[in-house]
């Protein structure tokens, strides 16, 4: 009954973060979601915050096992951006890109939740880093733009794309970003042809 009650309050406050937003979620709204006490809350996670980064988490993990099956198949940069794409508005149909938003403009009153959603960002960028590795690296775009240093600027702009959407309300102005990124990407192939090593 434990793990089914912190399971029940994981999803309810992984729902009420993305319907409500942060400024409406409380103990009593999630305990209300989950049909269970509000006391549950901070017996089961010790407060609002830890249960909605525990949520976060969950999103995250499901998230990246889904995301490196898809990337795994991925060869060059037009693929990249296609996969980056599809996972973009994945992201915006699932509710994620909400609950990145919503925790993200929170921790900006709070330091605590700040050092927390940077800590959660390290796996991404990873991620990213260890992709364009595979897809770029050892050629002249990756002289030019280092994996690393792209894989932050990556997730650099997804946080911003997360906080635009909600901005752009029929979403031309992102798609207009992923579009031109898929005009670029094949004329960029020459810069992602591999330069041979040198012998000696």
């Amino acid at each position: 009954m434990t793990q089914e009650t912190r399971d029940r309050l994981i999803e309810a406050a992984a729902r009420t973060l993305r319907e409500e937003g942060y400024v409406g979620t409380s103990a009593r709204t999630i305990a209300r979601a989950a049909g269970v006490n509000s006391a549950l809350v901070f017996y089961h996670f010790g407060g609002v915050d830890q249960l909605l980064l525990a949520a976060f988490d969950r999103s995250a993990e499901a998230r990246m096992a889904a995301y490196q099956e898809k990337v795994a198949q991925v060869r060059t940069l037009e693929e990249l951006v296609a996969v980056a794409t599809e996972i973009y508005r994945a992201d915006l149909e699932g509710g994620h890109i909400t609950m990145v938003s919503e925790m993200v403009g929170a921790s900006v009153a709070k330091p605590e939740l700040r050092a927390e959603i940077v800590k959660r960002t390290d796996p991404w960028i990873d991620f990213v880093e260890a992709t364009l590795e595979r897809v770029i690296g050892g050629s002249p775009l990756a002289k030019l733009l280092p994996p690393r240093e792209l894989a932050y600027a990556s997730i650099t702009f997804y946080l911003g794309v997360n906080l635009f959407t909600h901005l752009d309300a029929d979403r031309t102005r992102t798609e207009a970003l992923f579009d031109l990124a898929g005009r670029v990407a094949p004329r960029a192939k020459l810069l992602t042809v591999r330069l041979p090593r040198r012998r000696g």
